[in-house]
């Protein structure tokens, strides 16, 4: 695994990451994003599994973890989907071919002269 998708892993993932865990799955799924989602796959197991979603001990503490399932649900979906920033050791996306897309252009101002 090259400097690039270390850093974007460790980006999707956090910088808590165990680096040699992230090696290994690597080497296993062969692609940044199918470790990045079976990472976070396992953290929503974990916290579904060793957690209550919500803990109230009345007049003292309340505590909900639902929310972080969820942003946990929603990370892994946009890694799933196909408008996700692409990792570094996927393909570039080379669709500009077709009309539709309009592209960039840069333009130019120039200031009108007064009346």
């Amino acid at each position: 695994m090259d400097d690039a998708t270390r850093s974007w892993l460790l980006a999707q993932l956090g910088t808590a990451t165990d680096l040699v865990d992230l090696d290994a799955r690597y080497t296993r799924l062969g692609r940044a994003r199918a470790v990045a989602i079976e990472i976070l796959s396992q953290r929503k197991a974990d916290l579904i599994n060793n957690q209550p979603a919500s803990v109230n001990i009345s007049s003292v503490v309340s505590v909900a973890y639902t929310e972080n399932i969820k942003a946990l649900e929603r990370q892994i979906a946009l890694l799933e989907s196909a408008d996700a920033l692409p990792a570094p050791d996927e393909p570039a996306d080379d669709t500009s071919d077709d009309d539709t897309d309009p592209g960039w252009s840069i333009v130019q101002l120039i200031e009108r002269p007064r009346r």
